[in-house]
């Protein structure tokens, strides 16, 4: 029997649109699971997607779900794209309190009808949205994956290529931390083809020896870039969600950066974050605590710490002390 590959996605907005486009372009879905609150939206994304299907890979199975999450059981994987992105405008914490209240709406209806797949959340803010819907859920954490800093380690590598004249593909670099403003680059991490850019910089100093700062700064806030002419970020995002899903549906084993549920690394643990981490069937299957250095390692408690704040702000909000901070 021919296996089905059953994909979902929560919120039809700018970027679950965009998700549910490059799912099918990719042809990683034979089944598309979509809900929103929104029935007129949704209605027309459905219409939109199957007028295309002439133009995609394969013929995939468009299911209009409505807000019946219960639908979404028998995926493999469903994808979170819920929010208010113009809350945004300013900062991602910006959509604390109207996205948290949004994620309390379904994580527990899907778990309770059965759901055994992979959560992929890319609602912002990332790290504490996905720590709210482990602690709502009691669900395995580590097939709960925050798309996190998957996005901006691809924009560090753009902005990196950009100055050096090399495929973004052949250059491993990652910022850590918070999908936010408190995220860093690893320099210490970074290579091209294995060789280090400290190395390379030493060799080639009017190639490689280029301000780290700013691109650090580039990879940080280029998404404010892209929002500043749209009102909103979509490709890289819905691209950057969709690798995670063909990492979990073809059990890849890729290693990316991606936020998850932080158990001792560093001396973190009880939030999520992003690090590297390998992604197969399981969800986040490893993470691999790189040797960053002291300075390194000092950004990513303060990012740890903005993450631990963020969740505060929610304890405040709801009046009660919130399980990740007992």
């Amino acid at each position: 029997m021919a296996l089905i590959r059953k994909i979902g996605v929560i919120g039809q907005g700018h970027v679950g649109a965009h998700v549910a486009n490059s799912l099918l372009m990719q042809g990683v879905a034979d089944e598309l699971y979509l809900a929103d609150i929104n029935a007129q939206k949704l209605e027309s994304e459905c219409q939109d997607l199957t007028d295309s299907m002439s133009f995609y890979p394969h013929n995939c199975r468009v299911v209009n779900c409505g807000e019946k999450y219960e639908l979404l059981a028998g995926c493999d994987v469903v994808v979170n794209a819920a929010g208010d992105v113009a809350k945004a405008a300013g900062d991602r914490d910006g959509e604390l309190f109207v996205t948290a209240e949004i994620t309390r709406t379904w994580p527990r209806r899907l778990v309770d009808a059965g759901f055994g797949g992979v959560i992929v959340t890319i609602s912002n803010p990332c790290d504490v949205v996905a720590t709210e819907i482990w602690h709502l859920t009691g669900y395995d954490p580590r097939r709960i994956i925050g798309s996190g800093t998957a996005l901006d380690s691809a924009r560090l590598k753009n902005a990196i290529a950009r100055r050096v004249s090399l495929d973004q593909r052949s250059i491993c670099a990652y910022m850590l931390g918070e999908h936010g403003t408190s995220q860093f680059a690893a320099w210490s991490a970074v290579n091209f083809g294995g060789k280090p850019l400290v190395e390379l910089a030493a060799e080639q100093p009017d190639r490689f020896g280029f301000d780290l700062a700013q691109v650090e700064k580039d990879a940080r806030f280029g998404g404010y870039v892209t929002y500043a002419g749209k009102g909103c970020t979509e490709y890289a995002i819905a691209n950057a969600a969709v690798r995670l899903v063909r990492a979990v549906v073809s059990d890849e084993h890729l290693v990316t950066a991606c936020s998850t549920l932080l158990t001792g690394e560093y001396g973190e643990s009880g939030h999520y974050t992003s690090l590297p981490c390998v992604v197969g069937a399981a969800g986040v299957e490893e993470v691999v605590t790189l040797s960053l250095t002291e300075a390194e390692q000092a950004e990513l408690h303060a990012s740890c710490e903005h993450i631990k704040g963020n969740i505060a702000r929610l304890t405040w909000w709801d009046g009660e002390r919130h399980p990740s901070l007992r």
